[in-house]
């Protein structure tokens, strides 16, 4: 009980010094420098004794100097700091001050001292650990000197004192107390006003992202018997396409609107060292095209000048927020103002972005880029400009604003200069990076334009002196080059006659006799948001627009080559020879999660809690990573990766990924914090697994590729396939596993539904969460999505709040969806053994 009192009291202490900046790091500093000055103030005294409490004062001293300097504190033990900030407040505050007033027998000066001392005690802590380390700190000094002092005294002038120290402390608390009510009222006014803000501008993106799936809607074809024979014609796939891309782009928009507020709410600096030369028109020609118009004639309304071209150095993303920012208020008021146009103006250094909408009031103009300001617009977050001033000084330039009201209203970005020499710096820096990433490669131009052919050879000249180029007039006589020869890169045209491009990236990635593992990159004028969309549906692996000047073209062809590829197929070649201790107490989730490894012909040590893991660490040599599941017996997740973080073995800096089915924020943030570098949601999909294992070890294999299973054809649908992750148990044909999924997963996940049909009826919570967590777990390792769906509904709130379900038939619901996954299960296992039969 005792201990259960102490853990309560000493997170009352850790929940006060858990938001703002840290006043224990600054009471460290002041107290260490405090303490010094008025030991040294005694040499100005003849009669002061120059020894007398040395010894406790040093000790103060150091504790404080400790607490001041957390920012040079190791990474393994800052953790451990608000812990040791209680021990040093509690002595170095009212532990010596009560010790040096008893051994000076009371006097003025020590009175003050203790009203100084209790004053920062109350400011340090809340009024629960006020009052415990005021008592604890005094019994504390009063041992120390009933044991060390001959003829120990109480100082009555100090005694006299308790009724004032009693009301600094009740008063104190009391003033703090309502102030901290205040300050909560404030909070609570200001998060209304700014989450009513944000919510208004998802408005928009949110209502075209539903419009966007209202269209595709419309497009696919009704769902009923015909759906097996329900075909689109080209017209609807383009249709669902575009309707597609608009909602990516709605998706986009809203991201960007979270991203800003996030940024300027929180005053986040903007990166530098991701700066690029940028050219002001291609990105001034993107923001333009890729910008969430509500409609085509608020498209027509945006028209580009371009006097002349530069280059400005900065970030594309943070740049194309400011121009979307723009755009968008020019267009707020088009539909009072039909008549509104706007012009984006390049040159000289600078973009403008005039409109000849209603204008602004000059009284308005004053304090147009702070924050929280909105002019003549309601429900906005007053974000918007703020944050276009802190990017375009990051980027060393400013935005100004003259508006005329009734005429006009014109921004004007004005960007620093680059010398001709910088760029030249520039333009050979990127090239010889290019030159060194794509040396050996081949690429494969397929244009069937001669003149764009030409441009682009050109354009791709730098690389003929480490790479080979070869060209392709048309998509069929790309497929037989690709046929003869292997490529490392085909820089394809989307729009060809005959074979397009898209049938060309279908038969490069189908064909077994075409190097499938060929990065393809679309070429192509088509507008960006939607040959994007189609390209990487297409399998292609990146997207550059044409026409596009030489140094994107370079990067777009090296970004296809660095960047990780996800795919199963891609995978065995990097994780090759890998060994990874793999820790999760059920079973069946190691499983799927140890064959997708295998798979990747990496070595896979298992382990059920995580003493087993540190056993394994400390038994063998030579793993590469960890991954851990959260949730386990015994020592959990967590507390195995703070003690692998802790170890001063040489395996304390391995990778460690987290695997959990409970994904929130909470959740990921104690992750970081307990040293996890990565974080997996099961069910594990085997694209993420390797992306983050790739990303994690550099993707650089120490074995030769496994051999894959070759893919059988895939069987035919199942009834009541909605039930099934098709896609799952797809991978799991092709690891061999769909025996085992019918003998293992099926029978246990029966097995948990009834137990959890127990727990339920008995009204036992723990039970219960402990049946719907491997539930959870082994529903989504085995495919069975509606029911991994169910589940979650269920166990999250049951988890987070201790609530139930609601209604009296939501474990019969779930037995019922359960009995039909089962069915769906053997439906599927049965025809896959009928195909290979």
């Amino acid at each position: 009980m005792l201990m259960g009192l102490a853990r309560g009291l000493f997170k009352h202490y850790e929940d006060y010094h858990a938001y703002g900046p840290s006043r224990l790091k600054a009471i460290g500093v002041l107290g260490a420098i405090t303490y010094c000055i008025f030991y040294f103030m005694r040499f100005t005294r003849p009669d002061a004794s120059l020894t007398a409490d040395l010894g406790e004062r040093a000790l103060a001293i150091i504790l404080f100097a400790i607490l001041g300097l957390r920012d040079y504190w190791p990474e393994k033990l800052k953790p451990y700091y608000i812990r040791v900030s209680y021990v040093v407040v509690l002595y170095s505050l009212p532990c010596f001050t009560v010790l040096v007033a008893l051994q000076r027998s009371g006097g003025v000066a020590n009175i003050s001292n203790a009203f100084i001392v209790l004053s920062f005690l109350v400011l340090l802590t809340d009024w629960r650990n006020t009052l415990v380390m005021l008592a604890a700190g005094t019994g504390l000094a009063a041992a120390i000197y009933w044991a060390t002092t001959p003829d120990p005294q109480v100082p009555m002038d100090l005694v006299a004192q308790l009724p004032a120290f009693a009301l600094i402390v009740i008063g104190g608390n009391l003033f703090k107390s309502n102030t901290d009510k205040i300050d909560a009222e404030r909070k609570l006014r200001a998060t209304q006003a700014l989450a009513g803000s944000i919510a208004h501008e998802m408005r928009h993106p949110l209502a075209q992202l539903k419009h966007s799936l209202e269209g595709m809607q419309e497009v696919l074809p009704a769902p009923g018997a015909a759906r097996q024979t329900a075909k689109l014609d080209a017209q609807q796939v383009q249709q669902l396409y575009r309707h597609l891309a608009r909602g990516e782009q709605a998706v986009q928009r809203g991201l960007q609107v979270i991203s800003m507020t996030l940024d300027e709410v929180s005053a986040r600096p903007i990166d530098a060292s991701a700066f690029r030369h940028l050219s002001a028109a291609e990105v001034v020609h993107q923001a333009v095209e890729e910008y969430s118009y509500d409609n085509d004639a608020a498209r027509d309304k945006v028209t580009v000048t371009v006097a002349d071209d530069f280059t400005f150095k900065g970030d594309e993303t943070a740049y194309l927020f400011v121009l979307f920012n723009l755009i968008k208020n020019a267009l707020y008021y088009l539909a009072p103002y039909p008549q509104t146009r706007v012009t984006i103006t390049i040159g000289n250094q600078q973009v403008k972005v005039h409109d000849n909408g209603p204008g602004i009031a000059p009284d308005a103009l004053h304090g147009l880029f702070e924050p929280f300001r909105s002019v003549g617009k309601s429900g906005g977050t007053g974000l918007g400009l703020a944050y276009c001033q802190r990017v375009m000084r990051a980027f060393g330039g400013e935005i100004s604003c003259v508006s005329v009201p009734g005429q006009s209203t014109e921004f004007t970005m004005r960007f620093p200069g680059i010398s001709e020499e910088e760029r030249e710096a520039h333009w050979r820096d990127a090239v010889a990076e290019a030159r060194a990433v794509l040396a050996g490669k081949r690429v494969l131009i397929v244009e069937d334009d001669a003149v764009q052919r030409m441009a682009t050879r050109h354009k791709l000249g730098p690389l003929a002196v480490t790479a080979e180029l070869d060209e392709a007039a048309d998509g069929q006589l790309a497929i037989d080059l690709l046929t003869r020869r292997a490529y490392d890169i085909v820089l394809l045209d989307l729009h060809m006659p005959g074979l397009d491009g898209y049938a060309v990236a279908e038969k490069i990635r189908n064909d077994p006799g075409i190097n499938q593992d060929a990065r393809i990159v679309a070429y192509s004028s088509e507008p960006a948001h939607l040959a994007r969309a189609k390209a990487l549906k297409g399998g292609m692996d990146g997207f550059i627009s044409k026409p596009c000047a030489q140094l994107p073209l370079l990067a777009a062809l090296q970004q296809s080559v660095q960047q990780p590829r996800g795919l199963g197929r891609h995978a065995p070649g990097r994780l090759a020879g890998r060994r990874i201790l793999l820790a999760d107490d059920s079973s069946f989730s190691r499983k799927a999660v140890a064959a997708y490894l295998r798979n990747a012909a990496a070595t896979v040590i298992e382990a059920e809690h995580g003493q087993a893991v540190l056993d394994q660490l400390n038994a063998l040599e030579g793993f590469d990573a960890i991954i851990l599941d959260l949730h386990m017996p015994g020592m959990d997740g967590l507390e195995t990766a703070q003690a692998i973080r802790s170890s001063s073995a040489a395996w304390s800096t391995l990778p460690v990924v987290a695997l959990t089915a409970h994904s929130d924020e909470q959740a990921v943030a104690a992750a970081r914090a307990a040293g996890m570098d990565g974080f997996l949601v099961k069910p594990v999909e085997s694209a993420h697994l390797y992306e983050t294992l790739v990303r994690l070890l550099g993707g650089s294999a120490v074995a030769s590729p496994a051999v894959t299973q070759p893919l059988a054809q895939g069987p035919p649908p199942v009834p009541d396939a909605g039930l099934l992750n098709l896609q799952r148990l797809e991978s799991y044909r092709r690891l061999g596993m769909v025996e085992e999924l019918l003998e293992d997963y099926v029978p246990e996940m029966a097995k948990l539904v009834l137990a959890l049909q127990e727990a339920g009826r008995a009204d036992d919570q723990p039970l219960s969460l402990g049946a719907l967590h491997s539930l959870l777990g082994m529903s989504g390792e085995a495919g069975a999505q509606a029911l991994y769906q169910h589940v979650r509904r269920i166990y999250v709130p049951l988890l987070e709040q201790g609530q139930w379900p609601a209604g009296e038939n939501w474990l019969a619901e779930l037995q019922a969806l359960a009995a039909r996954t089962e069915s769906a299960l053997k439906a599927y296992c049965e025809t896959e053994f009928r195909s290979n039969a």
